[in-house]
Parts: C-alpha cells; sequence; structure tokens
C-alpha cells in the first residue's frame, strides 16, 4: 500500500516522516509542493482529487489544520482506501494530543513513530482501533522506557477480536441501541416533494461483560431484498400499501459478520465496548414520494418603500400520537430589514438581523395540529428586486421522538455470553430528525 508516510506543514516542508519499503528516494517528497501548486492552478475539475503523480510516483495527500498528511507509493493501489487510512491516522492522533497540529507534531515526534509503526506494517495497516492502541502506547514515552519489562501488546492485537478487549466487566450488562433516522427533503411551495432520502444510523452504547456474541433482529425483508412477500412487514412512509423501498449505501462496524448477513440477511457481532455505530444506510422513494412531515406554507408580500409582511403556517402531518420537538422555522429576510413585530398562535419568534433571517420556534407541536404567524418589518431602502427574496428557501429544523420514518423497528436484541451466563437488558429508542436540507420553496 503506503511506501512512505510524511507530515508537512502549510507550505510543503517536512516535519516527520516515516519510511517503511524503502523503494522511494526520500528526495521525493521534496516535489510535492510544486506537485500540488501545479495542481491547483490546473483544470478546477483536478483541483478537488486527494492525489498527483509524477515520475511513477503517487501522491495521495489530505489537509487538515494546516498540515498535509501525505502518503507515497509506487504501486497502482486504491486511492481511497489510502485517502481512508490517513483519515483514520489524523483521528488517532487527534485523539491522542486533542488537537492534531504543527506544535503537537512536533512536542510528540516519539509518540507519532510508535503508533506509525503499530499502525502500518511495511505499508500495510494494521491497528487503527485508539482504544486498543492506548494500551500499551501512552502518551508520556518516558514512562514506556522506566519501565523494568518489556510492553507486551495487549491480547486484542493479536486476537480475531481486535475491536474488543479481554476482561471487561460490569456489574449491570446493559445494552442501549438508538435507531436515528434524519430526513432530506425538498417541498415546493404547493406543498408537493420534489427530491426525499432517509439517512439512518442504527446506534450502540455497549456495557457488557466478557465476550458476548449478539444477534439483531429487524423488520428487514421488505427493505433489504428488492420486493415483499405477502409474510413480510412492509415498511410504512406515511401512507398507504405495497411500496418499493430500495436502500443503498449499507455500511456496517467491522464487528459485524458480513457473510453471515450475505447469506442469511442476518446481523451478528460481538460488540465493542462503549459506543459504536452498528450499521448505516440510506433510503430513497422510487416508485412515490413521501409527505412531508412538517410543512410549511409562507406568503411574503413586499411593500416598496415601507414594510415586508410575512403569512405563515405550519402543519404537523404526523400522527396524533406522536408529537415533534424542537421545531425550527427559518425563514430569509432582506438585509436591511428592521423594527419587526411579530404575532403567532403558539410558540416565540425571533428576528436574527446577523443572518437575515426570523426563526420561528415551537417547542412542542402535536401531531395533526396547525398554527399561525404573521411578521412585519420595516423596509427603509428601495426595493428594486423583491422577488429575489422569495426565491430564497425556507429551511425547518424538528425531531420525533419514538417513530421512524421508514417503518424500520428492532425485534429482537439476543445477547449470549457462553462463559458467564449473565442476564442482560436490552433498551431501544427511535427518533426521526430533519436533516441537513429540510428545505420548503416560498411561493412566488
Amino acid at each position: 500500500m503506503a511506501s512512505q508516510i510524511h507530515f508537512l506543514d502549510i507550505k510543503g516542508k517536512p516535519l516527520l516522516s516515516r519510511n517503511y519499503k524503502g523503494d522511494i528516494e526520500p528526495s521525493a517528497i521534496e516535489q510535492f509542493p510544486l506537485l500540488l501548486l501545479e495542481l491547483e492552478n490546473g483544470d478546477e475539475d483536478l483541483q478537488y482529487r486527494p492525489f498527483v503523480t509524477s515520475k511513477g510516483i503517487n501522491y495521495v495527500f489530505i489537509n487538515h489544520n494546516n498540515i498535509y498528511v501525505c502518503a507515497l507509493t509506487r504501486k497502482n493501489d486504491n486511492v481511497m482506501t489510502m485517502v481512508v487510512f490517513l483519515l483514520r491516522l489524523i483521528e488517532v492522533l487527534t485523539q491522542y494530543f486533542k488537537s492534531l497540529e504543527e506544535e503537537s507534531i512536533r512536542d510528540n515526534f516519539v509518540v507519532i513513530y510508535e503508533l506509525l509503526d503499530e499502525m502500518m506494517d511495511f505499508g500495510v495497516p494494521q491497528i487503527t482501533d485508539t482504544k486498543i492502541l492506548k494500551e500499551y502506547i501512552t502518551q508520556d514515552y518516558y514512562k514506556l522506557i522506566r519501565k523494568t519489562r518489556q510492553v507486551q501488546p495487549p491480547n486484542a492485537v493479536t486476537n480475531a477480536v481486535s475491536w474488543r478487549k479481554e476482561g471487561i466487566a460490569y456489574k449491570k450488562n446493559e445494552a442501549f441501541l438508538d435507531v436515528v433516522e434524519s430526513i432530506n427533503m425538498l417541498i415546493n411551495a404547493n406543498g408537493q416533494v420534489l427530491n426525499s432520502e432517509i439517512l439512518g444510523e442504527i446506534k450502540m452504547k455497549s456495557k457488557l461483560s466478557g465476550m458476548p456474541d449478539l444477534r439483531l433482529g429487524l423488520n428487514d425483508k421488505g427493505i433489504f431484498s428488492s420486493s415483499t412477500n405477502d409474510d413480510d412487514t412492509p415498511s410504512e412512509l406515511g401512507a398507504s400499501g405495497s411500496r418499493k423501498i430500495e436502500m443503498e449505501d449499507i455500511k456496517f462496524h467491522q464487528c459485524v459478520r458480513l457473510s453471515k448477513f450475505e447469506n442469511e440477511r442476518i446481523i451478528t457481532f460481538i460488540p465493542p465496548d462503549g459506543e459504536f455505530t452498528v450499521m448505516s444506510y440510506r433510503l430513497l422513494s422510487t416508485q412515490f414520494l413521501m409527505k412531508p412531515l412538517i410543512l410549511v406554507n409562507c406568503k411574503t408580500v413586499v411593500h416598496k418603500h415601507s414594510r415586508i409582511e410575512i403569512l405563515c403556517s405550519v402543519k404537523a402531518q404526523i400522527k396524533k400520537k406522536s408529537t415533534a420537538n424542537n421545531v425550527e422555522i427559518i425563514i430569509p429576510l432582506p438585509e436591511d430589514a428592521d423594527t419587526p413585530k411579530f404575532t403567532s398562535e403558539y410558540g416565540s419568534t425571533k428576528w436574527v438581523p446577523e443572518k437575515s433571517c426570523m426563526i420561528w420556534k415551537l417547542k412542542t407541536f402535536p401531531g395533526g395540529k396547525q398554527y399561525h404567524m404573521r411578521a412585519e418589518l420595516g423596509l427603509p431602502a428601495v426595493v428594486d428586486q423583491e422577488m429575489e427574496l422569495l426565491k430564497k428557501p425556507i429551511k425547518v429544523n424538528f425531531s420525533i421522538p419514538y417513530f421512524t420514518t421508514s417503518g424500520i423497528q428492532v425485534r429482537y436484541l439476543r445477547i449470549n455470553e457462553p462463559k458467564l451466563q449473565y442476564q442482560s437488558y436490552p433498551w431501544v429508542r427511535y427518533i426521526t430528525k430533519s436533516g441537513e436540507d429540510y428545505t420548503i420553496r416560498t411561493k412566488q
């Protein structure tokens, strides 16, 4: 994979280097600043790629806190694999030193060399789990050299289960599962959904003793497969019947046995200790578009030389037994608006002049309810481009507990520890929230 790993400052001056194979001259890194300059001045489409090639040498790099972390190789390796390793290297060093900067690199040469030797062997990635590395590579190097005996790596390094150490013990054995789905949606002024997606994660906090073997059951037959059978549980997206949901970008934690999942659609794993993400996924609706969970209808009237008037209504299109929490409706305003006056049936409204917007907040929003708000703001300047205001979309933030939009449910979480045979307590929570792009176009 990588022949060399280099840390360089923002000007391209080397700070620290590790040569794994010796098949590339150490002076080859001196060409990197010139190659980077050529890349920045070249084709715009090439400026964002994380690699550059010169004289048969591939330079794969990442910029972090004005530091370049660069890997060199002569082989035609997978670039993204090297990028992932560099990102993991940065993450490990950040967890060691809190902030990976030029100063922290200069102050911790010895520890960084130790980590580079353990994380990669002859250019091949080995151990990238910070919890395991911290067991025998401490932040204080002098503690290591004063010990009378050689520090031995923990069993997890050579064990098949490298993400979990042996001997973990808890007085009360518990496992907490969180099914979190983020909704991205683009809605037009008439309330029609133009585009939508669900980004989901199944997160876990493990407080289990020993080496437990877990089996996670989901109502997944209608989701993991392209079609559903009569005995399958359908996925519901807020309306009726037989719908096709395609799950894409499924990613599992390294602890999940992929062969078991691919052959039998069963999720089994030995969990790491503490918090981690078991699985992430993305759902796209193909034959239909789901209805908005929070629908906003906003009408803006701009009176020239006078004021701007906004009439806004919001409706929670969720089941009556459900409640949306911390709802925020962010409405764009002209930059020169002033003297605001707000009247709302429910919630509070705040003017944020530095962001040229107003925010209508509803702490709790029961399903099926609808509320109205009216706002007036002064508009002292002459407005010739009032239509530009109407083109800016409204952004909505919210969270809905005890609810998943896709209909994914945890049917069971079986915990088996063959040696200890303890009683365990699994807990499951569900939450649906707005994603980074839940927007509504205003009427024009």
